[in-house]
């Protein structure tokens, strides 16, 4: 039985065991040299692809027939600030036939860097908003989107991207009161 980690200490992470996860194993055997790594941790299984075969990868997880990856439960970014690329961008699939989740990330670096990572939003209909507010609150460009633009903020915002680590707690500039 494993131990919970000690207060301090990392969670061990089985990216060296063999995968057991069916997606990954065919993801491993489709895509070779696109995965970055695979991590399993307590049952949730990780594979993280490099960016340029993000859309293929999702595509094959979406359409094949054994995997059927049908649903795109999330879509978010993290922003590690001290590494590059700076941004992960993480998908939570989900296969109602196989009652099976798999998380898939990819790391890209910021719109202002000229970066970008291709979009989802032709696979997954529900991409389409959520990579909307990825743009908006943390400044990562998703190629091919068919109406990029803010969603949570205003259109004439020019604060930055407020989910980043480098934004300050309390903003810009001070604002009035709404009401």
């Amino acid at each position: 039985m494993a131990q919970e980690p000690q207060t301090g200490e990392q969670p061990e992470a089985s990216a060296s065991q063999a995968p057991t996860h069916p997606a990954v194993q065919a993801v491993q055997q489709r895509f070779g040299a696109a995965v970055e790594e695979i991590i399993t941790f307590r049952d949730e299984t990780t594979l993280r692809v490099h960016k340029d075969a993000a859309h293929d990868v999702l595509q094959f997880l979406r359409d094949d027939a054994a995997l059927r990856h049908d649903m795109l439960i999330d879509l978010t970014g993290v922003d590690w600030r001290v590494r590059l690329p700076r941004f992960d961008v993480v998908y939570q699939l989900y296969s109602t036939e196989n009652r099976r989740q798999l998380r898939v990330k990819s790391g890209v670096n910021a719109l202002e860097r000229g970066d970008s990572i291709a979009t989802a939003s032709d696979l997954w209909a529900s991409a389409n908003w959520l990579e909307r507010e990825c743009y908006d609150m943390f400044g990562i460009n998703f190629a091919g989107h068919p109406d990029l633009r803010r969603i949570l903020l205003p259109e004439d915002w020019n604060e930055g991207y407020p989910l980043r680590k480098d934004y300050p707690l309390r903003g810009h500039k001070q604002w009035g009161q709404y009401h």
